[in-house]
Order: structure tokens, then sequence, then C-alpha cells
């Protein structure tokens, strides 16, 4: 299921690869057109038929109710046109998948006795803005949301990521349907909440083979993306949003506050414990850096992202006390939407 807002540029690249998934089972896909002004649903209509493997239902959304987010709305309309499958694959517009995406999605779900199985779609990482603050955006995401704690069944910790989510119908009714989570921002956050306190079984992890194929070439572009839903990740929350901040410089330039401090005093081991700390904090980035196939010299650029993004959140909370809320293709998002 997909929902799609003023797509028509990224669908020919990714709308192919749903169609023809080699999934033995009965399977169509369906793209909710949310309220687009590029000819979306045109496009995506032009490529069903031919010799795809699966069909393609393209539905015109209806007009937003009060009190729904633009994206759970069109994944509600979408789920209550779908048949009545065993699972339902959310996936979002610029998601990438291999042929075989589906099928292993779901046989790792029933193999797992899982009720919902979702990957962290891998980023792109071309340009220089992309290298510094992609890598560290799902690497913090990490340590928001511990995968190993989201996937194990008895932790409190849930979270899923949206790009592709494989959810199983009747665990997705007991959790409430996407109604339980209609004024979500992050949609994706609270809908893994929503399953995982209704009892079910969660998943998450990273992936090599699902891929978003959209672009964040200039920091605007990556400053936009964070600032629509920063604050709302907090609660609206003065009082945590001065904790993040805090946080992230504590932990991300506290190593050169001390090693500047040790060297200024003359003192020798307050400089070792200043340099034992920032080889700690770049070995723990090393990992998510060689994940995005960039060279091991990238894991050095952590704090200087983390300073990017706390302004990114002090932003988002501004926009937010300004009445601007959370941004996104036209569309803004007041307090009344929860996160």
């Amino acid at each position: 299921m997909v929902p799609a807002r003023d797509e028509a540029s990224i669908l020919p690249r990714t709308i192919p690869c749903l169609l023809n998934q080699d999934y033995a089972g009965p399977a169509e896909v369906i793209l909710v057109d949310d309220a687009s002004t590029d000819g979306t649903a045109e496009v995506a209509e032009a490529m069903s038929g031919g010799g795809n493997r699966l069909d393609l239902r393209v539905l015109t959304g209806a007009p937003r109710p009060p009190g729904w987010a633009g994206k759970t709305w069109a994944l509600q309309q979408g789920t209550e046109a779908a048949a009545d499958p065993e699972f339902v694959l959310f996936t979002d517009a610029d998601i990438e998948h291999p042929p075989d995406s589906l099928s292993r999605l779901v046989a790792f779900a029933v193999s797992t006795e899982r009720d919902l199985v979702s990957l962290m779609a891998r980023l792109r990482t071309v340009t220089r803005w992309e290298k510094l603050l992609v890598p560290a955006f799902v690497y913090f995401f990490a340590q928001l949301y511990p995968f190993r704690l989201v996937s194990r069944r008895r932790s409190r910790t849930a979270a899923a990521a949206g790009g592709c989510l494989l959810v199983r119908r009747q665990a997705l009714a007991r959790a409430g349907g996407v109604e339980a989570i209609a004024g979500a921002v992050i949609d994706d956050v609270a809908l893994g909440r929503a399953v995982k306190r209704s009892g079910g079984a969660t998943w998450l992890g990273l992936t090599d083979e699902v891929t978003s194929v959209r672009p964040y070439p200039r920091l605007t572009d990556l400053w936009h993306m964070v600032t629509r839903s920063a604050y709302t990740q907090l609660r609206h929350s003065r009082v945590a949003l001065a904790g993040a901040v805090a946080g992230l410089a504590a932990v991300y330039l506290g190593p050169f506050a001390v090693l500047i401090a040790g060297a200024a005093s003359g003192h020798g081991e307050v400089v070792l414990a200043g340099l034992v700390a920032w080889l700690l904090m770049t070995i723990s980035y090393l990992p998510m850096v060689r994940y995005y196939h960039l060279t091991p010299a990238w894991a050095l650029s952590l704090p200087l992202a983390a300073v990017i993004y706390a302004a990114m959140t002090v932003d988002s909370g501004r926009k937010h006390r300004r009445g601007q809320g959370a941004a996104w293709k036209g569309r803004t998002y007041v307090r009344e939407l929860t996160g």
C-alpha cells in the first residue's frame, strides 16, 4: 500500500518494483493519491496493466477529516479498500524494493511469529550534506529506539520505519486499526507502539536492499525533513527540548571540552580522558558509516552532525511555537495532531 502526495517524478522508478514482486500468493498494489497536484494518479495509472506480476489500483483520496494527518488518512482509505489479506505492506512512494522483498518479509514474519516487521530503508548518501547527516540520522534514531529492544518481545521499547512496514491485518485490527494513530505525524513509530502495546510481536532492522531514492541534496532539504517532526518526537515539551539539546552537547561536544580544559590546565590525564572519550564516540559511529559505504574518516564528523541536529531540534520547537507546526508538502499540522 502506497500513500502518495505529489510523487509523479519518483513513481516511475519505484512502482514497477512493487508491481513485479515475485510473491507466490495473491497480492495487489494499492496507491492512494493524497490530493496531489502534479498528476501523481495519472502517472501511476499509466504503469498498471501490461506484463506486471501484480495488479495496481489507484484510489483518489477523499478530503482529509479533522484530526487526521494526511498520510494516515491515505493509509486508512487504502486499508479499507483492500480485501481481507493476512498481511498489509505499508511502503512509501520513494522506496525501491528488490523483486523478492515481499516474499522475504512475509516469510520472516511467519517463521519468527511476528505481527509487525519493519526495515529501515537505506537512505541516499550522494552529496556531502547527505553523507554528513543521513548516517547520523539513523544513528540517533537507533539510540532513541534500539533495534534489539524493539525486537525483544518483553521490552516496552517500540518503533517502526514507515518506508517498509509489514503488519498482520489481525494485529492491526487488535491495535485499533490505522484510526488508532489518526493524528500521528510520526506515524511509523506510533503504529509500532500501538501494535506492541496490544500484545503484538514486532521486529525492526536495517537492510542493504530496500532503499530510498528520494534526494536530499541541500542542507535545507534535510533541515526541513528533521524540523517537521523533531519537536513532535519530544511531545512538544520545552523541558524535553532543553534536555535533548543539553544531552547532544554533553555527549558529542563534551570530549572536546574536556580535552581543551586539560590542555589549558596542563593536566595530561584530563587530556587523555578527552581523547579516549572522543575515540570511543568515533568508534561507536563507525559501523553506521560503514553501513552507508562511506570512508572511515566520515566517523570523525559525528560532533558536527550533532551540533546541526541540535540546531534543527531547536528550530523545530521555534516553528511549532509560532504555529507553523509540522509542515510537509503544503500542509501544516498544529498541536492537535499527535506524534
